[in-house]
């Protein structure tokens, strides 16, 4: 790809379950780059304040303890099905960020605005390395507005409560269709309607809807749209 002096940065927002972690993840190594899941932030951020504060209730604490913290992503180190390492002060954190207890409070620390926003200098940091496919929730509008490729990755909610479902009993693991669904609906409202970097696709997005495509499908249009914005 032959862009601008800046680091070359791909863009990929959307909402919780669209693919937006394995459609990125295919690209960045179809194409050399690392790939980047911002929401591991938000996860060690989370983790962070449920050990040093017991919960996350307390905006302005939690929001000190984000400005504190380091938290950095690498390529992955260890064959142990990670996609990346996430170091919180330096220690390897990749699977204590995937507690129950974690999933449970990541949405309202990243509601913060205050947490948002450290958290933000930290994402564009690492972007800066360049080379990277980053997802998330805001990086084509908050965290690289000026990246030259941003893809919006949609589905409906049914569609990705499907495919949530379908994720937790290949693993062997049984969960409710409702419930899973419920808790996207209102995953969604949390992130479109906090004030500071609410989830929306970027005016000069690609909007790609998943709904009842393959992931070879959708990365193909990903390719598509990165390949017309690189001649």
């Amino acid at each position: 790809m032959n862009r601008q002096e800046k680091p070359l940065v791909i863009a990929i927002d959307g909402p919780a379950a669209s693919g937006k972690s394995t459609v990125g993840k295919i690209l960045a190594e179809r194409l050399g780059f690392f790939y980047f899941d911002t929401g591991v932030m938000y996860r060690a951020a989370t983790l962070a304040a449920l050990n040093h504060l017991g919960s996350v209730d307390d905006e302005l604490a939690v929001t000190r303890l984000a400005e504190k913290i380091n938290i950095d992503v690498r390529p992955s180190s260890l064959e142990d099905g990670r996609v990346m390492d996430v170091l919180l002060d330096g220690r390897d954190v990749t699977w204590e960020i995937r507690t129950a207890e974690v999933e449970g409070n990541v949405s309202q620390v990243s509601a913060y605005a205050g947490v948002r926003k450290a958290l933000t200098e930290q994402q564009r940091n690492i972007g800066r390395r360049g080379n990277m496919v980053m997802a998330g929730r805001d990086i084509g509008t908050v965290v690289f507005p000026d990246a030259a490729i941003k893809i919006y990755l949609d589905a409906s909610p049914q569609e990705r409560a499907r495919r949530r479902l379908q994720e937790i009993q290949n693993r062997g693991q049984s969960a409710s269709y409702e419930e899973i669904l419920t808790a996207i609906v209102h995953r969604d409202e949390i992130d479109s309607s906090r004030v500071h970097a609410p989830l929306k696709a970027a005016a000069d997005a690609f909007i790609i809807n998943t709904d009842g495509k393959t992931v070879e499908q959708v990365v193909q249009e990903c390719l598509q749209v990165i390949g017309s914005l690189s001649k």
